[in-house]
């Protein structure tokens, strides 16, 4: 639940194979908070698409790269007015690597720079900063490869400790990658006035592999930025494993398209869950939903919110669990639509998603049709939590 005053308006630098999650989590979690969030890129206009890049570590010498989801632009680059956005954030990837020779971009950002207002920068998106020389004498973390480059431009450089570092100074906010998400978009709250209330809430995911990668990664991290404890499990695996997700688009087939997502890290051990000790469960979709829903434990689980009354946010196929719990008698429930016949043989009642981005709460029930309702869903789930952002 969000503030109900004139929502802050943020500027998100786009550019294409900026990092996927760098760019949606921080995107979609805003929105969800209750601001306005303008998406743009230079030579792109609203309603255009930039590529984005998967990036994570790997047994080689570097990082991998693989091709992340489409990420559609919201707002026209050269017909924004900056003094309307309260805040800057600049994603990472292979982006900033071009955006740093644009002199429109490094225009934006001195002037963001100068007005003192927030600026939030990850991984590689700190060249950017470095080429727009707006980091002299700052103290500033990112990827470690960058560090040369700041500390080349006067910036005073602060080594990561891990990929989940952030660095505070001023109104600027950097990070080393999108592993440090919850504190990076944390401090951009708080730059920007924000309060969060009713935190102290415990959530439980319930993951398994190929769940969609965006349907793990924003709900998850946009609760945890704000001072929630989640845990993710998985049947039979444990603390420190991982999942892999499926990268779920739109591409103009007559079904999405998959390609392969970032590795999730469980954080909890699925056979010594105390649900009882969890205020909500988030389902994911994806393919997990398919064969978590023939797992007697996950069955019981799922029950066990769903007749306690504590909130429970589906979306996409999670649904399919929910389905054979047999917990979707007489409720208001949408999903993915090729999820309908689950929903009505459970003896739902359905709800079009019409448009796919549409959310719905029936009870302590919140169910969403696919990933680009997240702001929605997450809104949602956070009105039943009690938790709410104040500016």
């Amino acid at each position: 639940m969000a503030n109900s005053g004139s929502p802050k308006k943020v500027l998100l630098l786009c550019g294409d194979y900026m990092e996927d999650a760098e760019a949606m989590v921080p995107f979609q979690a805003l929105q969800a908070y209750g601001l306005s969030v303008d998406a743009v890129c230079p030579g792109n206009k609203s309603g255009d698409i930039c590529r984005t890049a998967i990036h994570q570590g790997s047994p080689h010498q570097t990082y991998s790269e693989s091709r992340g989801h489409n990420f559609t632009l919201n707002a026209t680059f050269d017909e924004i007015d900056l003094s309307t956005y309260d805040g800057l954030i600049i994603p990472g990837g292979r982006a900033p690597e071009y955006l740093a020779m644009n002199v429109s971009v490094l225009d934006l950002v001195k002037q963001f720079a100068k007005s003192g207002k927030p600026i939030a920068s990850i991984c590689h998106g700190q060249l950017i900063l470095a080429a727009a020389d707006v980091v002299k004498g700052r103290k500033v973390t990112a990827y470690p490869t960058v560090g040369p480059v700041l500390v080349a431009v006067g910036a005073h450089w602060v080594e990561p400790e891990s990929m989940a570092s952030c660095t505070v100074d001023g109104n600027m906010i950097t990070g080393a990658a999108y592993d440090g998400h919850a504190e990076y978009i944390s401090n951009f709250i708080k730059a920007l006035g924000g309060t969060v209330t009713g935190s102290n809430k415990r959530i439980l995911f319930l993951c398994g592999d190929y769940m969609e990668d965006y349907e793990i990664f924003v709900p998850f991290q946009s609760l945890q930025a704000l001072g929630c404890h989640v845990d993710a499990i998985c049947p039979n695996k444990t603390a420190g494993d991982t999942c892999p997700t499926a990268v779920h688009d739109f591409e103009g087939d007559q079904t999405y398209s998959e390609k392969t997502g970032h590795d999730f890290k469980l954080t909890a051990n699925f056979n010594n869950i105390d649900a009882s000790t969890y205020d909500g469960l988030v389902i994911p979709g994806g393919r997990a939903p398919e064969y978590l829903a023939l797992n007697k434990q996950v069955i019981e689980l799922v029950k066990y919110f769903m007749n306690s009354g504590k909130p429970v946010a589906s979306i996409c196929h999670g649904q399919q669990i929910l389905s054979a719990a047999g917990v979707l008698k007489g409720k208001k429930c949408t999903a993915y639509p090729a999820v309908k016949l689950n929903v009505v043989l459970g003896g739902g009642i359905w709800l079009e998603p019409d448009p796919i981005d549409r959310c719905f709460t029936d009870g302590n029930l919140v169910t969403g049709a696919a990933w680009p309702g997240h702001p929605q869903f997450i809104a949602q789930f956070m009105s039943l939590l009690g938790v709410r952002v104040v500016f």
